[in-house]
């Protein structure tokens, strides 16, 4: 489990960035952000070493404003999605984002000597949504596999969605959220979400 949570944080630091380019490829954006992401950290000793400030900025810089938490929220809560006030869903929402900040955000500072390798990109150029395929090569052990699904929207493409071998990240979140849900309904989920982001942010 810790090592599926470590290839999870490897593959959010990867893979959540995109660009408010809308004419640039979907597979150029993850490309050229994550490499400007790699290079940010290799070349700052801070960020190494676990400083949570410019590790913080670093995320919010480059990640959050291109990523639809929305969607991934909407997705990970399947039907319940539907069954929540416009409320319930903004504070799931935010929480849920909450969430993936503070367990991912850490990852940044073990990029160390990992290298991207991207699959070839196929996709009609009518698409409005694609998956962007690519594995993190390492200097010791196999491959990861790092799929990214991204959809059009009127400020560019955005990543919703990602598969780290084999699985993708809102399908692992399906499960908790409806047990959950069905003990204590929409608002449950929220406060339990709300309570563990209270404690991540006490151990920063």
């Amino acid at each position: 489990m810790l090592m599926l949570k470590k290839i999870l944080a490897l593959s959010f630091t990867f893979g959540l960035v995109a660009s408010a380019a809308a004419q640039e490829a979907p597979d150029a954006l993850v490309k050229r952000i994550s490499t400007e992401v790699v290079e940010a950290v290799r070349a700052d000793k801070d960020i190494q070493t676990g400083n949570q400030k410019k590790v913080m900025d670093l995320v919010e810089a480059k990640i959050l404003p291109y990523v639809n938490f929305q969607r991934m929220t909407a997705l990970a809560s399947g039907r319940f999605w539907r069954e929540a006030t416009p409320e319930q869903q903004k504070r799931l929402t935010e929480e849920f984002r909450s969430l993936l900040i503070y367990t991912y955000s850490g990852a940044i500072s073990q990029i160390r000597d990992q290298k991207l390798e991207f699959k070839p990109f196929r996709a009609d150029p009518t698409d409005t949504e694609v998956e962007v395929r690519s594995q993190v090569l390492q200097s010791r052990g196999e491959p990861i596999q790092l799929n990214y699904r991204l959809e059009k929207q009127a400020s560019g493409w955005k990543i919703y969605d990602m598969n780290v071998l084999g699985a993708w990240l809102v399908e692992s979140y399906k499960s908790s959220f409806a047990s959950e849900i069905g003990k204590n309904g929409i608002d449950g989920l929220i406060k339990t979400l709300s309570d563990k982001n209270k404690r991540l942010a006490a151990n920063k």
